[in-house]
């Protein structure tokens, strides 16, 4: 806006007078042009001060300025110019040090009321780095008069200015308001609750004696950025290697910050049902209230099974100190003004955080206010989670993977995961479970022997069940097969105990009603709710409660029950699903097994209700305490489950469906029904993608033992799946696997362990069996394990030792694969190209090489020339979409007759200008076996057209050459088209 233009020369002078007038009443005083006055008198403003440069300014900021803008001649200089965009800090003194001066003011000065006129610059202010930096152009007049000025006098008063200018701000350490003493004491009674509450686990076991320490692993978010990244639309979660899992490893007390990177606001923790998410929660609440998380003064727990998210009740202060669990505040204006005085040093934690129902919108409609005004839950947590309210403030997250954070995955700071228990950890906790050394090596002898009981004993929760039911159970009894009835042993022996001691409490009592509890669990099951309906039998609750398959919780209304895990509540409901006969077969059949439509992706807890109402349904009737019924007829349930078992076609079925059809089946303990499945498998068995635990390794071998009598054979996908290499090991040793596919690193994991324990002929096995074709790099570590594979090859050796017979001819994956497709994108794609170049010359038989959209430019297509004559059978090259200009091209072209196989070659979208179209009409001759060639969308011109049409003449052995583009007239490209129909546009 240009403020200046006058019609009179006393309005003119009014201005200058009002502006002297505001001057004075500042504490800052206006300067003397170009004359600086002695130290400590009042400067003043004179109008020759004042006049405008369009040629010299236009260098500082690109405006056209133009002459009828100015005064005119004899009127007053004094200018005032609102720039473009926001600076800041505010451009006063950005001028160009000789000849006339002017002032500049930033949109975000002007304002209504009166304007302040900075401190007209003295000779030899420079610009600041704002636009030294970016905005001047090097070598401009403007550059060379500051370099010609003289310097600034010492005593001149805008010897500070100069250097708040030129030098840049740094931060000021944020001074922290004393807590008063109050808010000192809520935070002393915080811990002291939190110690007392946090130090017990479930079952009544110390969190000092019975904790075992897992790992944390850090995950990353899938992100497209390949030829095909416009067609991902779902976020999720990349499946690491059992490498890159190991490398990924993070301890408890690197939650926060880690790698020296900043701290992080916004973590998800994430971990199946059971991994014990709730218990790393406690544990680290425990660890605050012992003084070891000091970056915070304040640590809310809040317990989403508990939080009601539709009414809008609740304001921010209530959320903090009435809905979490803390003790009662005495005062909590006090408290709540000081936590909004230092949100940095807030943790809120929401626990179960899957328990949120209707998230549809979950980031909509946030809260704004941090005052009294009323909110619902889920508007108070997108306010906390978008900064809208206590921005500062970190979130702790802990929910299952697969169930609700997909909204909000790819806002997150961070993304961990518990990793569950090794077989280290698995030895621990039944050490600590089992306080007597004789029934602790007796428990761990039981369950190493059942491979499948400790594949299960990963998941710390089934690992504590275990030990529970080797506790009670006699010892002559054999251990569970299968995970239903693991369960159902379980649940059947914890309500036995605490009727047993209700009973003895009151000889009176009546037996529970589970059927009642059952039906409880199945509603709460379909409104995705554990809660417990408080109207139910006062004696079945009290049952419930002790056996400790309900958990009572305080809430701002009373107590409330819930099902405490989702095995115990999914149980339940299948044993209603099972037994009741107002659940007809039909209801049976669409809560079992798998089904091929199915709406969206299923929940893990509907994996869970699955795999337990088919082994219900098949689960002989047991000896002794039960919670089954053995007296209810459920033949027509079951038959209606095996006729649809009989009809299921694994071949139709995406590879985490599939899994879930081999627990299914697992569950029914059938060889009937394991043989049926393997009858009907695909040749090519995939479970690519598919995140696979110890158990549903075990699950997979386990049926797949059943081919031998099949004589049926398997090639196996085990690309991102995180198998760890003991599982590998396993079914990689089996007779029915042929070939497998898994992440180059973890193979070469398997070899160096089978090589250390001398198992020469598994080691051949395994060797012989590895493939890569096709290979397909969409993730870094696809590439970056690749040269270590080449150097095996070429060495004939594993890196740790001296010989290998099996590697007599090298890595056979190696010298049998046809088909690559890098897709890594412009983000690795660049980065890691000369990787991948690094590994094409042992690619001898390679036939399909797929480089799209990696933007590897001229250098890069400059790396891939000089190997491409190592690749003697390759017949399809793809560098479409890649930066290739005419140098890359020229390289590109020499090397293209060096490839007498070649017969399809796209460069589709890249920078090819006249230069390398004649490079390749040039080149085009030689190209014996060449039939499609795609130049379209370059940048050469008709010139570059005409001679690879003249080229095309010589060519009689191709079919098509597409070379449309907009720069090419529309005549030209006719004519050429006319002349030879093999040329074509799109």
């Amino acid at each position: 806006m240009l403020l200046s233009k006058m019609k009179c020369q006393s309005k003119k002078q009014r201005l200058l007078r009002s502006t002297e007038n505001l001057t004075e009443s500042t504490t800052k005083k206006a300067t003397k042009c170009p004359e600086s006055p002695p130290s400590g008198k009042t400067p003043t403003i004179t109008p020759e001060s004042f006049h405008l440069s369009t040629t010299q300014f236009q260098h500082v900021l690109r405006i056209p300025f133009s002459p009828p803008l100015l005064p005119p001649s004899g009127g007053s200089p004094l200018q005032i110019i609102q720039t473009i965009g926001p600076y800041t800090p505010p451009l006063f003194g950005t001028v160009v040090p000789t000849g006339p001066a002017y002032v500049i003011v930033s949109p975000q000065c002007v304002s209504p009321g009166a304007q302040i006129i900075p401190l007209s610059p003295a000779i030899g202010t420079v610009a600041p780095p704002e636009l030294t930096g970016s905005v001047l152009p090097v070598g401009s007049s403007s550059d060379s008069a500051c370099q010609g000025s003289p310097t600034v006098d010492p005593l001149s008063p805008t010897k500070d200015l100069q250097k708040i200018i030129s030098t840049s701000p740094k931060t000021e350490k944020k001074i922290r308001p004393e807590a008063p003493e109050c808010v000192k004491d809520y935070i002393h009674q915080t811990k002291c609750y939190m110690r007392d509450v946090c130090c017990a686990m479930r079952g009544g076991m110390g969190m000092d004696s019975h904790y075992v320490d897992t790992h944390l692993v850090q995950r990353k978010l899938l992100i497209k950025s390949g030829k095909n990244a416009n067609k991902c639309l779902e976020k999720e979660l990349v499946v690491l290697s059992d490498s890159e899992r190991k490398k990924a490893k993070l301890d408890r007390s690197q939650l926060f910050h880690y790698n020296d990177s900043k701290p992080k606001q916004s973590i998800a923790l994430l971990g199946k049902a059971g991994a014990g998410k709730t218990t790393f929660v406690q544990r680290l609440c425990l660890d605050w209230a012992s003084g070891s998380l000091s970056q915070f003064q304040f640590v809310f727990l809040l317990n989403c099974k508990t939080l009601d998210l539709t009414q809008s009740n609740y304001s921010l202060k209530g959320l903090l100190l009435d809905l979490s669990m803390s003790p009662r505040c005495d005062d909590p204006e006090s408290v709540f003004k000081h936590i909004l005085s230092c949100p940095d040093e807030v943790l809120i934690v929401f626990d179960s955080f899957d328990h949120i129902k209707d998230l549809e919108g979950l980031l909509q409609s946030p809260a704004k206010s941090h005052t009294n005004t009323k909110y619902t839950i889920r508007q108070l947590f997108s306010g906390l989670f978008q900064k809208e309210i206590l921005p500062g403030c970190t979130l702790l997250i802990a929910t299952r993977p697969k169930d609700v954070l997909n909204q909000v995955l790819r806002k997150m700071d961070s993304l961990l995961e518990l990793s569950g228990f090794s077989p280290e950890d698995i030895e621990l906790y039944t050490s600590k479970y089992f306080g007597d050394t004789s029934l602790q090596e007796s428990a761990l002898k039981q369950i190493k022997s059942d491979g499948y009981i400790f594949s299960l004993c990963s998941n710390p929760l089934l690992c504590r069940t275990t030990c529970f039911l080797l506790e009670h159970q006699e010892s002559c009894d054999d251990l569970p097969s299968t995970l239903t009835d693991l369960y159902q042993r379980a649940t059947s022996r914890h309500l036995q105990l605490a009727s047993l001691e209700n009973g003895a409490l009151c000889k009176n009592r009546k037996q529970p009603d589970i059927p009642q509890l059952c039906k409880m669990a199945w509603e709460g099951f379909k409104n995705h709710d554990t809660c417990v309906n408080p109207a139910s039998s006062t004696e079945l609750l009290d049952c419930a409660l002790k056996s400790g398959i309900l958990a009572s919780y305080k809430t701002s209304e009373g107590q409330e029950n819930h099902f405490v895990d989702l095995f115990s509540q999914n149980l339940l409901s299948a044993v209603h699903l099972v037994q009741s006969k107002q659940v007809n077969e039909k209801m049976v059949v669409a809560n079992s097994v798998v089904h091929h439509k199915k709406r969206k992706v299923q929940g893990e807890s509907q994996d869970v209700l699955q795999r337990f109402v088919t082994g219900l349904v098949f689960q002989k009737p047991p000896d002794g305490i039960s919670i089954l019924d053995s007296s209810v007829n459920i033949k027509a349930k079951r038959k209606a489950v095996e006729t649809h078992l009989e009809s299921m076609k694994p071949n139709d079925l995406v590879p985490a469906r599939l899994l879930e059809l081999f627990h299914c089946v697992y569950e029914t303990s059938s060889a009937k029904f394991a043989k049926l499945l393997l009858k009907n498998l695909p040749e090519n068995l995939s479970f690519y993608g598919t995140q696979l635990c110890p158990s549903d390794v075990y699950v997979i071998c386990h049926l797949l033992q059943y081919a031998s009598a099949l004589k049926r054979t398997f090639s196996i996908n085990l690309q991102d799946t995180c198998i760890p290499i003991s599982g590998l090991k396993e079914l990689v040793g089996l007779k029915c696997i042929k070939e497998f596919w898994a992440h180059t690193a973890d193979t070469i994991g398997l070899w160096e362990d089978l090589d250390q324990s001398n198992d020469e002929l598994n080691l051949k096995s395994a060797i012989e069996k590895f493939t890569l074709h096709p290979f397909k790099a969409t993730e870094a570590y696809h590439i970056d394990s690749l040269p270590v594979l080449v150097q095996i090859h070429r060495e004939k050796k594993l890196p740790m030792s001296e010989f290998v017979s099996a590697l007599d001819e090298g890595v056979p994956a190696l010298r049998h694969l046809q088909r690559l497709e890098y897709e890594l994108g412009v983000q690795n794609g660049p980065e890691l190209f000369p990787k991948l170049v690094e590994v094409l010359p042992s690619l001898q038989s390679l036939q399909h090489l797929d480089l799209e959209k990696n933007q590897i430019g001229d250098s890069g297509a400059e790396k891939l020339a000089s190997v491409l004559h190592f690749l003697k059978c390759l017949k399809l090259l793809n560098l479409s979409q890649n930066l290739i200009g005419d140098a890359g091209v020229e390289k590109l072209a020499k090397a293209f007759a060096s490839v007498p196989s070649l017969q399809s070659l796209s460069l589709y979208g890249n920078a090819i200008a006249d230069t390398g179209a004649e490079h390749l009409a040039l080149v085009l001759p030689d190209m014996n076996f060449l039939q499609d060639l795609n130049v379209a969308f370059n940048k050469f011109t008709d010139l570059g057209a005409t001679k690879l049409s003249a080229a095309l003449k010589n060519c009689t052995g191709m079919k098509s050459l597409e070379l449309w583009n907009d720069c090419i007239p529309y005549g030209v490209f006719e004519h050429l088209r006319l002349q030879d129909p093999r040329i074509r546009s799109l």
